[in-house]
């Protein structure tokens, strides 16, 4: 029915617009009052970044405002020459002296400009460089289960969303407040100099402009506010019209007229409200001018009393218009640096929290080592509970982990398997009891060390859009001989074979000469990076699940025919891969409910019997 209403469903705001409703309600004063501190974090940032560029920039725009004053005063001596009594020649001579400082200064400041401009232009990729690697070097070393509580995902997501993205451009807004506010204090100094009277006609002037330009911006910080979930709404549906994983059933659904004509609905809507926008702002600005003219009429009133009343000479009337039309320029500036300044201020402030809260969440320095080649691993009583869970995933579980062993955890969807293996191995940290290798407890132990002797194969493993080879290595260079054996302990071999480049093939589509892997190819894949790293613990989580029954077979094989002087943790539904394990333990809400081989636990005709009969009557 091309006629019936959308139904667009609700709207949210993106992280990219998170704090725009603060920048609708709040005043321009309250802007103001937090500037200093806002200027004094930026300059830590860009000092931090690169303290020789800040310095410059800093420097050559305070010099800049300097030869800016020089100028307006040496134009005096121009205009005075030029005004005097005496034969034309004789005067253009006269004033050549001023003429020639006042061409030197602007020669000057145009220099001081340009290398400010350089110098600010060379803080912008370093500031955007020292961010993003605080950013992520951060992200990639906090707890993993920090990423598992959702106040530090949510702030994860407005850091990286804009929070990194604003960091140069608070650099660059406060540097712009600063040259700005150089500026007018040197039309202020100016006008000081000439006369103390001056000193009231350049508020007179810039006011209305200022007010302007003020109201115009709310004008359009509030539209955009308004905007936001249209917004969003249009980008979600440009996507779903653009984007590759959405391609096929757009055309297999035949969806192209209905997102066109939802695109179109929020597409017209959003014109009309800009449409109104440009109105209100047409109008404004012509309030502006209409009082900015009103402002300057008065000026020029207020500077011919004084020429009448002889309290100034003509010169200085003259020179006082010019520092007044550049102070209106400083002033027009400010006050959109500033605003800029705040709102990127409140995204920046974002991100600076959100480091503050995961440099809290490091580990520190640890210094036991990680025990050569294990003899067992323990846990004891060991309690863990996901960050903003009511209950606990693991109560009170006790395992022990022979070296050599094959150990199999089984159970039903959120039994606490994985969790558990994630603890065994170090990137979980119980909240009761202990794990600990040998005599050594995990807490101990530097956590990167201990990952170095760990490997998991994972069922939701990372496809990295990288080459085969570091598919497989992970970045270690073990050599071309490692590399072979664990791609054909995984049958991975059979797929690199396949690849036009071999090892050297991109296995990501969305580049040039990429290629792309079916399931059960990338499972091969993640397993052979498991077998690459030979790790003392070798950690299978539901290593088969994209593969077919032969693949599947062929894998545990080669699993038990590898797996000697290693230690082996299978987590699987598929009970029939572990009838060969040496110990099962079977995990129920997050406790330990059996365990013992497979003989043992079938004439307990406990849930691991019933479990596993109940998959074997499915293939009578």
């Amino acid at each position: 029915m091309p006629d019936a209403p959308l139904e667009l469903g609700e709207l949210s705001f993106s992280d990219w617009y998170a704090h725009t409703d603060k920048m609708a309600e709040v005043g321009f004063l309250t802007i103001a009052r937090r500037l200093p501190s806002l200027v004094g974090q930026a300059m830590r940032m860009a000092w931090g970044a690169s303290p020789r560029d800040t310095l410059a920039t800093i420097a050559l725009n305070l010099l800049g405002g300097v030869f800016t004053a020089f100028g307006l005063l040496a134009t005096t001596g121009v205009l005075t020459a030029l005004f005097s009594e005496g034969p034309t020649p004789e005067r253009v001579v006269a004033a050549l002296p001023s003429l020639a400082l006042v061409a030197g200064a602007a020669v000057v400041r145009t220099m001081t400009q340009a290398g400010a401009g350089w110098a600010q232009s060379r803080l912008t990729p370093q500031i955007a460089r020292l961010t993003e690697e605080r950013l992520y070097g951060l992200t990639s070393r906090v707890q993993l289960v920090s990423y598992d509580d959702p106040e530090f995902h949510d702030a994860l997501e407005r850091a990286g969303a804009r929070g990194v993205a604003t960091a140069d451009s608070v650099v660059s807004s406060a540097i712009n407040v600063v040259t700005a506010t150089v500026g007018l204090a040197a039309a202020a100094g100016v006008l000081g100099v000439l006369h103390p009277v001056l000193l009231p006609l350049l508020l007179l002037a810039v006011l209305p402009d200022a007010w302007a330009a003020v109201r115009s911006a709310r004008m359009r910080y509030s539209t955009m506010y308004s905007l936001v979930p249209a917004r969003r709404r249009k980008w979600i549906i440009a996507d779903l019209l653009a984007q590759r994983e959405s391609a096929a059933e757009v055309r297999s659904f035949t969806m192209r007229g209905f997102l066109l004509r939802m695109y179109d609905a929020v597409a017209t809507a959003e014109q009309e409200v800009m449409l109104r926008l440009a109105k209100r702002q047409m109008l404004t600005r012509v309030a502006g001018e209409a009082m900015g003219g009103l402002g300057t009429a008065m000026v020029y009133v207020a500077l011919g009393l004084l020429l009448a009343l002889a309290a100034i000479p003509l010169a200085v009337a003259g020179t006082a218009v010019l520092v007044i039309r550049s102070g209106q320029t400083s002033l027009s500036n400010l006050m959109y640096a500033t605003n800029r300044l705040y709102e990127e201020g409140l995204y920046f402030t974002d991100f600076l929290e959100f480091c503050a809260d995961a440099e809290r969440r490091l580990v520190g320095p640890r210094q036991a080592a990680v025990p050569e080649g294990f003899t067992r691993i323990v846990a004891e009583e060991v309690t863990f509970t996901y960050p903003g869970a009511e209950e606990p995933a693991l109560r009170d579980v006790s395992v022990v982990i022979e070296r050599g062993e094959v150990i199999a955890f089984v159970g039903e969807n959120g039994s606490g398997k994985t969790t558990l293996a994630k603890i065994l191995s170090g990137l979980y940290e119980p909240d009761g009891g202990a794990v600990r290798w040998d005599d050594t407890d995990v807490k101990e132990m530097d956590p990167d060390a201990l990952r170095l002797r760990t490997a998991v194969i994972a069922q939701d493993h990372t496809r990295w859009p990288l080459t085969a080879r570091y598919n497989i290595t992970m970045g270690t260079d073990k050599g071309e001989p490692a590399l072979h054996a664990a791609a054909a302990v995984a049958g991975a071999d059979e797929v690199v074979a396949e690849l036009p480049h071999g090892y050297r093939t991109l296995l990501d589509r969305r580049f040039k000469d990429g290629q792309e892997l079916s399931g059960g190819q990338w499972q091969r894949i993640a397993v052979a990076r498991g077998f690459h790293r030979a790790a003392d613990l070798l950690i299978c989580d539901e290593p088969t699940a994209a593969l077919d029954a032969r693949a599947e077979h062929a894998l545990f094989e080669r699993v038990r025919d590898h797996s000697e002087g290693r230690t082996v943790l299978l987590i699987t539904h598929r009970l029939a891969s572990v009838r060969y394990a040496d110990r099962i333990y079977v995990l129920d809400h997050g406790k330990v409910a059996e365990q013992g081989d497979h003989d043992t636990l079938m004439s307990l005709n406990g849930l691991y019997a019933d479990l596993y009969t109940l998959q074997a009557s499915a293939y009578r």
